[in-house]
């Protein structure tokens, strides 16, 4: 939960990098959330919940998706390639730093020591 909220404090940052953990406990918690609220709008019959919640996370979504990207060491406009956006998602940040901002996870790996 801690890296979804992560991803909420930096709403509109798209300049940086995120983690592989990062991005896909983002998605993870985001597609949980939007099945809860679409089970409990059906319950209340206001099925427009989970689109008002997916709109207003549109944009940290995209933010996130720009700094996955940047830590592959690619520019943030490969998210509108379809299957290569995914693969991007998948592969292994690179190591050290890059044009787009300091490694995250080594960032982390010396907070933890």
């Amino acid at each position: 939960m801690n890296w979804y909220l992560t991803v909420l404090k930096k709403y509109a940052v798209f300049s940086g990098r995120a983690r592989r953990k990062e991005y896909w406990m983002f998605v993870l918690f985001n597609f949980l959330i939007i099945i809860a609220l679409s089970v409990v709008g059906d319950i209340l019959d206001f099925r427009l919940l989970s689109s008002i919640y997916q709109l207003a996370v549109l944009v940290p979504s995209i933010a996130a998706g720009f700094r996955r990207v940047h830590d592959v060491g690619k520019s943030g406009w490969f998210l509108l390639i379809p299957i290569y956006n995914l693969i991007l998602a998948c592969t292994e940040g690179t190591k050290g730093d890059n044009k787009y901002g300091a490694d995250p996870k080594a960032a982390t790996e010396i907070a933890a020591s």
